[in-house]
């Protein structure tokens, strides 16, 4: 690796991170304020009220290949910002629903944001197929640290312009996301993208690229697959009914919006050193420490229901998800060749969100039938079944090095 493609590299992840960190705000806004608002124009079964949350979440799933295909036509310049503009237009649906007191529209605008949230996902593979291998981790990382600015700009928007369209609750906070897609965009003008594949390179990749079922068997595939989708679908699962239990537990809105701030914060400010952790120790011991740190986060959650036992299980929450998702995703890009990447990336993240989708529509349900603790006491099956398949994929590659 040369300086000048490590400086450039870098150079790209900077600015990737600060279009992450900018576009990314949307996602902590329709999270933390989704279920809320949603509570707030159900008049009747409560257990729904997460709905526009799997609304957002559906549609980051949908949106997967169609933003993976669209970003190698378009290459990334104009794909990211196709995605920014799908933002804008979910933001104004949702804030119109609200205005309409419409449920199920507000459910459809989320799931349109969703949308515009799969190429914001696409940022962290964009990061690393423009680094050298020994670079790709800390890429990915660096990306994933911008969330540490949406994890305040989202938040303080929502605190700031909830009320600003009164009586009309919460229609300001998605207002504020057109603002955030609109800068976004500036962001992404002096990003140099890989250029946009001749009709010939193409060609050339399909005759290099093996077949999708060899690629997708792979134990390293599916058991990176299997990690990611624990770690993300748990912490969507408790971070989608989080805001609903301490508003039910006497807590106000703004500590709950605050709460999922910390808990944001958490899933990304240990970005800047955990590409070097796993540089240090392995991509498989980084992603078994934060499933443990998940089970913490459990523990703590079925303590108690003071204010600190919520934001301490919510920054735990985040933690566990920032090595268990990152160790994933860097496990993850071994498993594929820069010819296969636009299906095999946009399957990664169907199958993904499609199972964060389900985790949060579920969070509702489960917490109005069941309670707070049996939402925290799902993670521990879940951890189980991703540590097993890590020590599994332990195992075997020892037993290669040995043969």
């Amino acid at each position: 690796m040369t300086d000048a493609s490590l400086s450039s590299a870098k150079r790209t992840a900077l600015l990737l991170s600060i279009a992450q960190a900018v576009l990314g705000s949307a996602a902590p806004i329709a999270i933390s304020m989704g279920a809320l608002a949603g509570q707030y124009l159900l008049a009747t079964d409560k257990s729904l009220a997460t709905a526009p949350v799997t609304g957002f979440n559906v549609g980051v799933a949908l949106g997967a290949i169609p933003a993976a295909w669209l970003l190698r036509k378009l290459g990334g310049k104009l794909g990211f910002m196709s995605g920014a503009l799908l933002t804008c237009l979910g933001a104004a649906c949702a804030a119109a629903s609200l205005f309409q007191g419409s449920f199920w529209l507000f459910v459809f605008s989320l799931a349109i944001l969703g949308l515009g949230g799969a190429f914001v996902q696409q940022i962290r593979f964009a990061a690393a197929d423009n680094s050298p291998p020994e670079f790709k981790a800390q890429a990915i990382s660096w990306v994933l640290a911008g969330g540490i600015v949406s994890a305040v700009l989202g938040p303080q928007a929502v605190i700031q312009t909830r009320e600003a369209f009164a009586p009309v609750l919460f229609a300001g906070a998605y207002v504020a996301i057109i603002g955030f897609a609109l800068a976004g965009m500036l962001v992404l003008i002096p990003i140099r993208f890989a250029k946009v594949r001749t009709a010939s390179e193409e060609l050339a990749d399909r005759n290099d690229a093996r077949p999708f079922r060899e690629i997708v068997s792979q134990p390293k595939f599916v058991i990176a697959l299997i990690c990611a989708v624990g770690s993300y679908a748990l912490m969507s699962f408790v971070m989608t009914g989080a805001p609903l239990a301490m508003v039910a537990c006497g807590h106000s809105i703004d500590n709950a919006t605050l709460g999922i701030q910390w808990h944001v914060l958490a899933m990304f400010g240990p970005s800047f050193f955990t590409g070097r952790l796993i540089k240090m120790f392995g991509k498989e011991k980084i992603i078994a420490t934060g499933l443990l740190i998940l089970i913490s986060c459990a523990l703590v959650a079925m303590a108690g229901i003071q204010l600190w036992h919520f934001w301490t299980s919510l920054v735990l929450l985040g933690l566990g998800w920032n090595f268990g998702f990152i160790g994933s995703t860097a496990l993850f890009t071994e498993t594929y060749r820069l010819s296969e990447k636009g299906k095999v990336q946009g399957f990664h993240d169907f199958v993904l969100f499609g199972s964060v989708a389900l985790s949060s529509l579920f969070a509702g349900k489960v917490l109005d039938d069941y309670g707070w603790n049996t939402v925290n006491g799902v993670i521990f099956p879940v951890v189980f079944i991703c540590l097993a398949a890590l020590a599994a994929l332990t195992i075997s590659g020892r037993r290669k090095a040995a043969a």
